[in-house]
């Protein structure tokens, strides 16, 4: 770490602490040469998880998109946002520590689907029906009919 006045590389560490928002390590440092002092910030670089969509797209994986989609199949379901965001966190971990960076919309879109089969049926069938792209009744009936003999 090169000192920002004298540009020398030798400098100490004084302090370490956690940021405020705890994303990142904040280091007192002072310069041997110019006895100057700095703060440095320490992040964990994070290696950007892609999503292949079903038209062979990439785009980087957005929490918040699959936050609006689960939420608008619970909506007005018995489903709490902190179940919500409690199973994002944990498919979000799984996904990292997979170690692939590039993962199809397919698999998030079962992950999404087992979970919601589990908490809400009404929950998976609404997000079941446009994941699945439905395109008609015969459909939706097709999926009820397996909903009841897995049930």
């Amino acid at each position: 770490m090169k000192c920002p006045y004298c540009r020398e590389n030798d400098n100490k560490v004084i302090d370490s602490r956690l940021s405020k928002d705890g994303n990142a390590i904040r280091r007192r440092r002072e310069c041997i040469v110019c006895e100057r002092r700095f703060t440095t910030y320490e992040y964990i670089e994070e290696i950007p998880l892609m999503i292949i969509k079903k038209d062979k797209r990439r785009e980087p994986f957005n929490r918040d998109k699959v936050r609006a989609g689960i939420q608008r199949a619970c909506e007005k379901r018995e489903i709490s946002m902190n179940d919500i965001e409690s199973f994002l966190q944990e498919m979000e971990r799984d996904l990292r520590e997979s170690e692939e960076k590039e993962i199809s919309s397919s698999v998030i879109g079962e992950k999404i689907m087992a979970k919601l089969h589990e908490l809400d049926k009404v929950a998976y069938v609404r997000f079941a029906s446009v994941y699945r792209e439905f395109k008609d009744v015969n459909d939706f009936v097709n999926e009820l009919k397996t909903l009841l003999i897995k049930h």
